[in-house]
């Protein structure tokens, strides 16, 4: 059986991992091949802001610069996929070549982006790209760039923003809410990391809206709603991720924000497998579709494409918010939703922890500073344990985490222990 993988990032190269580790179980033979456009290994995007702060490489190819050839997988890398025809089982590539599937799978990912005119033009980089950040990087190593504007200051404009400070760049972001990472924290933890980012000589320049990208060949600047015009050497793109699915159209391919899927990861055509951002999945909690753009659920989806196309069982059990600071100095964890029926908060200096609670239950929790419990009160979370009787203590980063740890390991009808 020929299995195509279109995307070489967390969700495909875990499907063709999980593939070769059940084929022999599932009594099949399969032929597999990873389809990549970029001309490198498979790497992990999040390692990029440490691989290009440090030169390490080992935790940007995750997986080894040999995985393919370990797990006897045919890498074609450095070409775009032009098309899919799920009625011939084939695909196209920008090189005028075609290859044939019986069974396709889409974890093509995405990229970042901002919904205003011009954010494509060349100039303006895509940090979600290997190819995209290298050719930055090596702009300011040669003197070229100097310093950067970033549209967005979300999560992912953040970590490129400390990054960028990192090798010594000029950066500034602006953002047209009143806060930092608006879609993943409240205003007063994000007030945290607007300190250590402002600490870092990053410029943030919040409440202001951008309308467009300047420029005819090549970004020039960018054009405010108050009438301005912000230039730098180079921009980024960065109020959010969108789907690459654009080479999907004329497919027949069910596609909204991202490719729609099932509880299996399947689409609407048969043989034909979607997964990591690419896919269009459901919150684990809310049961809406949404695309949550992070790499636990990238790979965890591609062991559930693995799984149902060998014919075990393999149902989905939703994405899931999370977001963890790495480079920011100060740790930042993110889980959930922000906000609840009712909320526990301590603070301490630039140490905050919050749990937004509805019905009893944990719906999301923010922590700054000590993020001690994380894992306990994310598996209490999802299994929607009521934490009533525990009430304000579950603040305390002394208090019982075993215990928490252990009353989120007991089996959901256990009672809880006052």
């Amino acid at each position: 059986m020929r299995v195509l993988i279109l995307g070489a990032g967390p969700a495909g190269l875990t499907t063709a991992q999980e593939l070769r580790a059940l084929e022999g179980r599932a009594g099949v033979q399969l032929d597999i091949m990873l389809v990549s456009g970029e001309p490198f290994p498979p790497y992990s995007p999040p390692a990029m802001a440490d691989h290009f702060t440090t030169g390490n490489e080992a935790s940007l190819y995750w997986q080894g610069t040999d995985v393919c050839e370990r797990l006897g997988v045919d890498y074609r890398c450095g070409v775009q996929v032009v098309s899919v025809d799920p009625q011939t089982h084939s695909v196209a590539l920008a090189d005028g070549s075609q290859l044939d599937y019986d069974r396709l799978v889409i974890a093509t990912g995405s990229r970042l982006y901002a919904p205003v005119p011009g954010y494509d033009l060349p100039g303006v980089y895509n940090f979600k790209s290997l190819t995209a950040a290298r050719d930055l990087v090596d702009h300011a190593g040669k003197g070229e760039v100097e310093n950067a504007l970033i549209v967005g200051a979300g999560f992912i404009g953040v970590e490129v923003a400390l990054m960028l400070r990192s090798l010594s760049l000029g950066v500034a972001m602006v953002e047209q809410r009143g806060w930092v990472m608006p879609n993943v924290l409240d205003q007063e933890t994000a007030g945290l990391v607007l300190a250590e980012l402002q600490a870092r000589g990053v410029e943030v320049r919040l409440n202001t809206e951008v309308r467009r990208f300047v420029g005819e060949d090549h970004a020039c600047g960018v054009e405010t709603a108050a009438g301005d015009k912000q230039t730098a050497d180079a921009y980024l793109a960065a109020t959010g991720v969108k789907p690459t699915v654009d080479y999907l159209d004329g497919s027949g391919l069910e596609i909204d924000w991202g490719v729609l899927v099932d509880r299996r990861l399947r689409t609407n055509l048969p043989n034909i497998w979607a997964a990591g951002d690419v896919a269009e999945t459901w919150d684990r909690q809310s049961g809406q579709r949404f695309v949550h753009a992070i790499w636990p659920n990238a790979r965890a989806q591609g062991q559930v494409v693995a799984r149902d196309m060998l014919g075990f069982a393999a149902d989905y059990e939703g994405a899931e918010r999370m977001n963890s600071m790495k480079h920011l100095g100060l740790p930042i964890m993110a889980v959930g939703e922000m906000e609840g029926e009712a909320e526990l908060r301590w603070r301490r200096g630039d140490q905050l922890r919050k749990i937004f609670l509805t019905d009893g239950r944990i719906v999301g929790f923010r922590l700054a500073g000590d993020i001690r419990g994380a894992g306990a009160y994310r598996a209490l979370m999802l299994r929607g344990t009521d934490v009533s009787d525990i009430g304000e203590d579950l603040l305390d980063p002394r208090f019982c985490l075993a215990g928490i740890a252990a009353l989120a390991a007991a089996p959901p009808e256990a009672p809880i222990a006052a």
